[in-house]
């Protein structure tokens, strides 16, 4: 941040949600009101209410006079997340076939092409963001400004879900379903748009280890064995 500038409530907003998006900002991370008031330029009035509104939205925990942390999702908050989706989200890929424009399948198509270049790069930030990004545009397309907002908050969610439960070595998001679903947008396919929709959600959930209860107890003869 340049000398003396002050950023607004929606730019100290904006720029911890990205954050969270390029996995910056992992979940228990501490977030210091002094430490923000001095990086920001904010007053300490702009950085509660940012947080609070982060609060709302369930991406931040507000601890009575210990303050604020990254949210720490459970896995019944994750499987919940993702039965949203799945009632939301096929039927908003299914609309936006039927009535997509030139200048939107351009830009999706621009924007898989921007993923794919991410996975060549290895760029792991630029792919969790890009890969979130691809579901707002669709949104943006044919969502009322309520819906909207519930997918801003649900995808960002969702990053924090995937970074806790991730499994090692395996990819939460596939190389390839983005693009069948930008084919079936030019063809104007509804009904295939909707089933790979679907099953893509479905595939992101089956990818991370949401096998675990918060009840269980770690094993810790297995830990120090």
């Amino acid at each position: 941040m340049a000398k003396n500038q002050v950023l607004s409530v929606e730019e100290i907003y904006s720029r911890i949600l990205l954050a969270i998006t390029e996995r910056r900002l992992l979940p228990g991370a501490r977030l210091v009101e002094e430490r923000l008031v001095e990086v920001t330029g904010a007053s300490r009035t702009r950085i509660r209410q940012v947080l609070g509104r982060l609060a709302h939205e369930q991406l931040v925990t507000l601890i009575p006079n210990k303050g604020a942390c990254i949210a720490s999702p459970t896995v019944e908050e994750a499987q919940e997340l993702f039965y949203t989706r799945r009632l939301l989200e096929p039927g908003m890929a299914a609309t936006l076939a039927k009535n997509i424009t030139p200048a939107q399948l351009k830009q999706l198509q621009q924007h898989v092409a921007l993923e794919k270049q991410a996975r060549a790069q290895r760029d792991s930030r630029a792919i969790i963001r890009l890969s979130g990004e691809f579901h707002m545009h669709i949104a943006e397309m044919v969502a009322s400004r309520m819906l909207l907002r519930i997918m801003r908050e649900l995808t960002s969610f969702t990053c924090l879900i995937i970074t806790l439960y991730d499994k090692p070595n395996v990819s939460a998001c596939s190389d390839h379903e983005h693009a069948d679903l930008v084919a079936c947008f030019k063809r104007s396919d509804a009904d295939t748009a909707q089933k790979i929709m679907h099953d893509h959600l479905l595939s992101i959930e089956y990818a991370l280890d949401l096998s675990s209860s918060d009840d269980e107890l770690p094993d810790f003869e297995e830990i120090f064995s």
